[in-house]
């Protein structure tokens, strides 16, 4: 085993403690959740590179740039956004909405990429948006460094493939997550991958025993990546405005749908 998977494992019989259900359970997923941090970092790096190409464009004044950068480089941030949301600060100073402030667009803390959306395509400029551009990549950056240190909870990391879902059919499915770019399909696939991601590592530990759960998950993920094939555009989608109220019911019934098979996925692997 090499050191990484070593300190997951003590990691997670440590904090088992004296439940031995509880350190059975989290000595067998040492594996699946050392894998996961190897997969969270990675994608942590690529987006500290991605945020600064999208942070020069926004310094540079290159609006039309910065638009091109922007959903593509969140998308890392959306699949492993289950990590992300344990650092509360920081995921508020990154991704936070305008209603998640007093003052709305006009309030001093809302800050992050959304607050950078807004100058992009509601004030088609990027005035004053450099200190916020500064601020963006110091927070991107000090969130990968806090994640090398951090020891990553089963259950958060198990529970986070139904979490994923949820927050898309609760929240996103309205457009009001990018409402200024309508580049939501493109966090929507960042999420399903994430989801997706995390099934496929503990998949091996409960397969034989639940053929027809994982019959039943695979079945709903083509569903949704067949939904979101019809909107593909170059190498991304279009705008989330295209899609009629019809259309976004379909999704949300696909979604919802997946959500309820991955709400139970913790419970199988002996988390709750």
């Amino acid at each position: 085993m090499n050191p990484m998977r070593l300190l997951a494992a003590l990691a997670f019989v440590f904090a088992a403690g004296g439940n031995a259900h509880a350190r059975d359970a989290a000595l067998d997923l040492v594996e699946p959740i050392a894998e996961y941090k190897i997969f969270v970092i990675e994608k942590l790096d690529k987006f500290v590179a991605d945020t600064r190409s999208f942070t020069d464009a926004v310094k540079a004044g290159d609006i039309e740039k910065a638009k091109s950068l922007f959903a593509p480089t969140r998308m890392s941030y959306e699949m492993i956004e289950p990590i992300a949301e344990l650092f509360s600060d920081l995921d508020a100073a990154i991704d936070s909405r305008a209603d998640d402030h007093e003052k709305a667009e006009a309030d001093p803390g809302f800050t992050g990429f959304h607050r950078i959306e807004y100058g992009l395509w509601e004030k088609k400029s990027t005035e004053g948006l450099a200190p916020i551009a500064d601020k963006l990549l110091a927070d991107v950056t000090e969130l990968r460094k806090r994640v090398s240190g951090l020891t990553f909870p089963p259950e958060k990391v198990v529970g986070g493939a139904a979490v994923l879902m949820e927050e898309v059919a609760a929240t996103k499915i309205s457009g009001e997550e990018d409402r200024y770019s309508h580049t939501d399909l493109w966090d929507f696939k960042g999420n399903f991958d994430g989801a997706y991601k995390i099934v496929e590592l503990v998949r091996p530990l409960i397969e034989k025993q639940e053929a027809a759960f994982f019959e039943s998950v695979d079945k709903n993920f083509a569903r949704v990546n067949t939904i979101l094939a019809k909107y593909k555009e170059g190498e991304g989608y279009v705008s989330y405005e295209k899609l009629t109220d019809a259309d976004r019911k379909v999704l949300a019934a696909a979604v919802n749908t997946l959500a309820e098979d991955l709400s139970t996925l913790r419970g199988k692997l002996g988390l709750d």
